[in-house]
């Protein structure tokens, strides 16, 4: 039988460890993103042309079928919010924040975030996983064998598509959002235009600006890079990787940065 001491003494060893791999975990997605970045800016990784038709054949698979769909979801929630904004500030007596208080909470936060989580979804998480599958099945080992490098040839694609998709989503649904509200308030008459774009360069001004475009790139790289971390970690870690599935892995870490972005952003905006 096992001495009473030596019982009380396991959990603490756990708990020790625990901590330890958390960071390991997260130095290596760390580690990781920064030799995709490298390679996404190094003119050798565009030599393959395997690798720019994959690139070509991901861009367009990953917002092609999402743009339609997105947009339409990003103007649906600019006519209602801005509907129920704008009456509710009448109500109080406030109807000059109104406009700008949808541009601020839609254009500024909701769909930057949205569209980072959509492609994650939609896109990066399966991909992800895709490469998990590619792992365990010997395609990157076999990859080698042949003397290309399987971050160029399938990791590498695959981030650039998604940060491509979750920009491109961002850019385009903001553009949509801001002209909705505008017609929202002004109808189809062009008489609002210099005070919706008084307002317009109040809202985003030199500093907002910097930190919206800073914060959608961010989430761009984190919604891309993280899951092909998680996609490819056993491959690439140097410590052994768990047994947890690679796409929950993905998303749980994703989330977590997206959060500690978010965060940031707010307090650059607003402190």
């Amino acid at each position: 039988m096992t001495p009473a001491p030596l019982r009380q003494h396991r959990p603490v060893a756990t708990a020790t460890v625990s901590p330890l791999r958390w960071l390991v975990s997260w130095w290596e997605v760390i580690f990781f993103g920064a030799v995709l970045l490298v390679l996404a800016l190094s003119p050798s990784s565009y030599r393959d042309p395997r690798m720019r038709a994959a690139l070509a054949r991901h861009a367009w698979t990953d917002t092609a079928p999402i743009l339609l769909g997105f947009s339409m979801l990003s103007a649906l929630l600019t006519v209602v919010l801005t509907r129920i904004v704008v009456v509710t500030a009448r109500s109080y007596g406030l109807s000059q924040y109104a406009l700008e208080m949808v541009i601020r909470v839609l254009v500024l936060e909701l769909i930057p975030l949205t569209a980072a989580l959509f492609v994650a979804l939609r896109c990066t998480i399966p991909n992800g996983a895709a490469l998990a599958e590619m792992r365990r099945t010997g395609r990157f080992q076999a990859l080698r064998r042949a003397g290309v490098d399987p971050l160029v040839r399938e990791v590498l694609p695959r981030m650039l598509a998604g940060a491509f998709s979750a920009i491109t989503l961002a850019a385009l649904s903001c553009f949509v959002a801001a002209v909705l509200a505008y017609l929202a308030v002004y109808q189809l008459t062009p008489a609002g235009l210099p005070a919706y774009t008084r307002m317009f360069s109040h809202v985003f001004n030199p500093s907002v600006s910097l930190i919206f475009t800073i914060k959608t790139v961010f989430f761009a790289l984190a919604v891309s890079v993280i899951p092909m971390a998680s996609g490819a970690y056993d491959d690439y870690a140097a410590a052994p990787s768990s047994r947890e599935s690679a796409a929950l892995q993905g998303l749980v870490r994703m989330f977590a940065v997206l959060l500690l972005l978010e965060s940031v952003s707010l307090v650059g905006n607003y402190y």
